[in-house]
């Protein structure tokens, strides 16, 4: 495994220490670090007029305090880093990702609408980061559908058959493996089936839907073989669910340890880093943490 820290982003809000608590305890399955790091943007960045002395120090930066304090009757602490940066939030805490293993946040931080389920430094970080990135959702969240589960600790991953992603699958069995945890294994398919006939028309076809669940579940089994046979301690359940992927996801995220999920690989006309319409709705919706995984760099 990485000897790369943990890094958690803070910015003193109760989400970033609920942030904080998620990442202590995933460096210490992992055996590193964690690095705890404060960007504050300061009002010179609006003001290219004026000048700064010179980098801030992380013994005066309050948050860092707050994080000192958080921590201080934590047992069996990992080793501690502070780091306290100046800039743009949402340009400088995904680049972080490029010295860490795992990059963790809260879901929302100070700035930002009351009414916003995800602030713009979990989606940036989610989409531009080069190292898998945990966002941590605010208790309480409702999530509705039913996707059957055994009782104990679970991660969720979702499983794309017509396009698998080797990186999301090893991160996920790793992480139920680091948890002592069953590997839920969502792989949907689109039902009802619709063809176009003519502008805003749609027929359905005639498709035997246990002919497509059988082959959607077969290939499921077929990707997950090789992770398997590297994580012979997790046991995997596939599960083949008629409908939409991200609704699934979410409905599986319900009292799940992780949900995760992939990011899309870029594409020639359009080389842009993007998550995916279902990656940042169950980044939106999901009640657990979730861990958004990128593509490996041959992959991208």
């Amino acid at each position: 495994m990485s000897n790369l820290p943990v890094i958690a982003a803070v910015d003193g809000s109760d989400d970033s220490l609920r942030a904080l608590d998620w990442a202590l305890d995933a460096a210490r399955r992992r055996g590193t670090a964690l690095r705890v790091v404060h960007v504050r943007q300061y009002a010179h960045w609006a003001q290219p007029d004026v000048l700064v002395a010179g980098p801030p120090d992380p013994d005066e930066d309050s948050v860092l305090e707050q994080v000192r304090a958080h921590v201080a009757d934590v047992a069996e602490r990992p080793v501690m880093e502070y780091l306290g940066l100046e800039g743009a939030p949402s340009a400088m805490v995904p680049e972080l990702g490029s010295t860490a293993q795992l990059l963790v946040l809260g879901s929302r931080g100070r700035g930002g609408f009351a009414s916003l389920l995800l602030g713009s430094n979990g989606m940036a970080a989610a989409r531009d980061a080069e190292c898998p990135v945990v966002i941590v959702p605010r208790p309480g969240r409702e999530v509705h559908g039913d996707v059957p589960a055994e009782p104990g600790p679970r991660v969720v991953v979702g499983l794309q058959v017509d396009a698998p992603d080797e990186a999301t699958l090893d991160f996920a069995f790793t992480e139920a493996a680091l948890l002592g945890a069953r590997l839920q294994v969502v792989a949907a398919y689109a039902w009802p089936p619709q063809s176009w006939a003519a502008p805003g028309e749609f027929v359905p076809l005639m498709i035997d839907q246990d002919a497509v669940e059988n082959e959607t579940w077969t290939l499921a089994e077929g990707f997950l073989a090789p992770h398997r046979k590297n994580h012979p301690d997790v046991r995997a359940d596939a599960h083949a669910i008629p409908g939409d992927a991200a609704g699934s996801l979410v409905a599986a995220s319900k009292d799940a340890e992780l949900v995760v999920v992939g990011r899309h690989r870029r594409r020639l006309l359009a080389p842009a880093r993007m998550m995916g319409s279902v990656t940042q709705a169950v980044l939106l919706h999901a009640a657990s943490p979730v861990a958004v995984v990128p593509p490996t760099p041959a992959e991208e």
